[in-house]
């Protein structure tokens, strides 16, 4: 425990823990992570470990939660850049989606994946982080449609979803390396965004 004080100040440890997890996810998958493997890879106890995280599942939420965090700064990044025009920003999210996707499979799997979502296994610090992000996306495809460059006869939500819908079955492909390959990726994402978009003001 001394070595844990030392080495760690308060607060410091479990931001270094998920970083150490989320690295060893990238690298191994989900199958390559334990706590106590966790803990010799930052040289804490395992004990310590047990001090932020009750058990592997709790673990692999505050990881996938951590990556819709990043990508929520992300998306909001885009949306307040005033320096690109409305069609330039609405262009980088989908660009930025499946790039998010394809630089950080193994984490994009956990985030949206059956292994925390099936049977309803997501715990409540993930779902405050999950759902109010693709929130985000309904209020921006909101406004995206108030600027007449996303159909406004739809429904802000069912656009939302099948927006979404069609970024995620382009990520799956990618990652899962069906049909479409890395140097697939910017055709494609050039083909949704003249699909989606009505006008390019």
């Amino acid at each position: 425990m001394s070595k844990t004080k030392s080495k760690y100040h308060h607060g410091d440890l479990r931001p270094s823990l998920l970083n150490a997890a989320t690295s060893m996810i990238n690298e191994g998958g989900v199958e390559a992570l334990s706590l106590r493997k966790l803990a010799e890879q930052v040289g804490v106890s395992r004990t310590a470990t047990y001090h932020h995280f009750k058990d592997k599942h709790d673990l692999l939420c505050a990881v996938a939660a951590q990556g819709f965090a990043k990508w929520h700064t992300i998306e909001e990044e885009i949306f307040n850049d005033t320096s690109l025009t409305v069609h330039e920003r609405y262009r980088k999210f989908v660009f930025s989606y499946i790039e998010f996707a394809s630089q950080n499979p193994a984490i994009y799997d956990l985030m949206f994946g059956n292994t925390l979502w099936k049977h309803n296994q997501a715990n409540q610090a993930l779902r405050d982080i999950a759902y109010p992000c693709f929130q985000y996306q309904v209020d921006m495809t909101k406004a995206w449609q108030e600027k007449g460059i996303l159909p406004q006869g739809e429904a802000t939500l069912r656009l939302a979803q099948v927006t979404w819908s069609t970024m995620h079955g382009m990520a799956r492909l990618i990652i899962d390396g069906i049909y479409a390959d890395a140097s697939s990726i910017e055709e494609m994402c050039e083909c949704a965004v003249n699909l989606f978009m009505q006008s390019k003001v």
